[in-house]
């Protein structure tokens, strides 16, 4: 498996509060990696200095060979991000905000316009392409944002609760495209639903008080359990923390 992202002793404080404590874990690509834990555990924060959108206290994080401490901009076209809440502009179409990022990602003319309707048909959003987004659905809102992350066809997506707001059918159909995506990218997935994991990860991570506490397959955590109960799994590793 060729290692495409390392995340490097990463430690954020805020003050005196440390979010995340000295994280290190490496990810390959055809690997999808679930990253678990409660509210607070750190997770979010994690996923923003990995991206660049904040600064690390300490440690660093390399992405397709890039250190994002010194080469923020280079790992950003290297990434797909979804934020948590993934904002746009609400008075924007999703045609036109797709536009307008991939104007912002260097692309004109036919490639433009053949890397938007690629994104809008793998993510299903064609029905509400043209209504203002401020009037879409949390569920299409957060497709939407997930589109935009796909746009440059990126070797890693950093995706954070990317099935949040979203009804069951619109979950399987965000679900399969991780799974297929993964065989070929490295994808890095926080998520609070248990299910999630075991229906698309090929790793899961648990974090707690901004600790790595567990790492290992799916199978691998519920074996543990001596039940393959992965929630029992969690609820013991997080009340360690």
């Amino acid at each position: 498996m060729t290692q495409i992202l390392s995340i490097q002793g990463l430690t954020k404080t805020f003050g005196s509060k440390t979010v995340v404590d000295d994280v290190s874990f490496d990810v390959g690509k055809g690997e999808v990696l679930g990253f678990l834990g409660p509210n607070g555990a750190g997770k979010s924060t994690t996923m923003k200095m990995i991206v660049g959108f904040l600064t690390p206290t300490s440690g660093t994080a390399i992405v397709c060979g890039h250190d994002v401490s010194h080469e923020p901009l280079a790992v950003k076209a290297a990434v797909g991000y979804l934020p948590e809440g993934a904002p746009a502009y609400p008075d924007m179409t999703p045609l036109a905000f797709l536009g307008f990022i991939a104007g912002v990602r260097g692309f004109d003319g036919a490639e433009r316009r053949s890397r938007i309707d690629r994104v809008v048909e793998m993510t299903r959003i064609q029905d509400v392409a043209r209504q203002p987004i401020e009037t879409l659905s949390k569920g299409f809102k957060r497709r939407v944002g997930l589109a935009q992350s796909l746009l440059h066809d990126p070797e890693v997506l950093i995706l954070d609760e990317p099935t949040d707001g979203l009804d069951p059918n619109q979950k399987q159909v965000v679900r399969d495209l991780i799974r297929d995506m993964g065989q070929e990218k490295c994808i890095v997935i926080s998520t609070h639903i248990l299910e999630e994991v075991d229906a698309v990860c090929s790793r899961a991570m648990i974090i707690a008080s901004g600790k790595v506490m567990a790492d290992a397959s799916p199978a691998e955590l519920k074996a543990q359990s001596g039940s393959g109960d992965l929630d029992e799994v969690f609820r013991k590793v997080t009340a360690n923390a």
